[in-house]
């Protein structure tokens, strides 16, 4: 970073800050581990010497604090695959639910927009589709920021809403469901056979608009239609047409290769393929519940919260990690 000409390459300096960076986020919490450990002996020493109350409690608060040190360790440690590091792709589809789902998949893309921003890392909008009274049909943004992906992936799945729907007139309860899936942004190293010429559609359309002054008039909206899989991608979030279908094709790479990846695991694959019923008979990986109770459960770890509006506002670090250490037990098990 200090040679001179560094930045020249603007795109080739960014990405060797984003390399500094992931690095140093696995290095921090592996040091602080280390001093933690080195002064708990420390102060273990100063306790067989001199087992005084205040220096047994100076010794219980280290040893709680090196447990919580440890844990942050032991969690980066299950983001071991390559694509764990990078940022990701979230997709959001509302499902069944008519106008509230619609507005279910806008809460929760507001979510993990509310998630990124508390962590410091940046989001991107990619596409978005307005749905006819509120809320969105589908958007997809993409999220960038060490180890995204491998914190953000197990969020894939249908998620069920429950509450007094604020559009029926009478107040009645309502059950509304929305899509999420999350994909890794893979940088260049990664490299997946697509015959662009015969497996891929491409198409131009105009891109959506506030109207007015900012209706698109030219074709800059990319779609693209993966022929073998079915996949459909989208991409309007630039004026460029060429900007556009560089970022599409960033995106089919990186569901294809997350398929591949997921044809190896038969828990997400079977996870994926339930997103095709985004509603009832489906099978939800979370519930939030707004009424008659007040509360969040994740249906694989088991993980329950009393306050739907945090998790709503983006706190959703303890689901994240719960799932995590679940999946990993849940790995364990199918090796024993």
């Amino acid at each position: 970073m200090g040679a001179s000409g560094f930045w020249d390459n603007q795109e080739k300096a960014q990405a060797l800050m984003d390399e500094l960076r992931t690095i140093n986020t696995s290095l921090k919490p592996i040091n602080e581990l280390v001093k933690g450990a080195d002064d708990f002996g420390v102060l273990l020493e100063f306790a067989e010497e001199d087992p005084s109350d205040e220096n047994l409690h100076e010794l219980t608060t280290a040893k709680e604090a090196l447990e919580e040190q440890f844990s942050v360790v032991e969690l980066q440690a299950m983001l071991s695959q390559p694509e764990d590091s990078g940022g990701a792709y979230v997709q959001v589809q509302a499902g069944e639910g008519g106008t509230d789902a619609s507005d279910w998949a806008a809460m929760l893309l507001r979510m993990y927009e509310r998630w990124a921003e508390e962590h410091g890392f940046s989001t991107e909008l990619l596409d978005m589709s307005p749905a006819e009274e509120a809320g969105i049909r589908n958007a997809a943004i993409a999220i960038r920021g060490p180890y995204v992906f491998g914190k953000l992936k197990g969020e894939t799945g249908v998620h069920r809403l429950i509450r007094i729907s604020p559009f029926d007139a009478a107040g009645r309860r309502q059950t509304s469901f929305a899509a999420v899936d999350v994909t890794p942004e893979l940088d260049e190293n990664f490299e997946v056979d697509i015959d662009w010429a015969k497996d891929v559609r491409e198409e131009t359309c105009r891109a959506g608009g506030a109207g007015g002054q900012h209706v698109n008039k030219t074709d800059s909206a990319i779609q693209l239609f993966h022929l073998p899989t079915g996949l459909y991608i989208r991409c309007q979030n630039e004026r460029s047409q060429h900007k556009n279908r560089a970022t599409a094709r960033k995106m089919l790479i990186a569901k294809l290769y997350q398929i591949e990846q997921d044809r190896r695991d038969a828990e997400k694959a079977t996870k994926r393929e339930s997103k095709t019923k985004i509603g009832f008979g489906g099978e939800p990986i979370r519930h939030y519940v707004i009424h008659p109770e007040s509360f969040v459960k994740d249906a694989r770890s088991g993980m329950k919260t009393g306050n739907p509006a945090a998790v709503l506002d983006g706190k959703l670090d303890p689901y994240l990690e719960a799932y995590l250490r679940w999946n990993l037990a849940q790995q364990v098990g199918g090796q024993e």
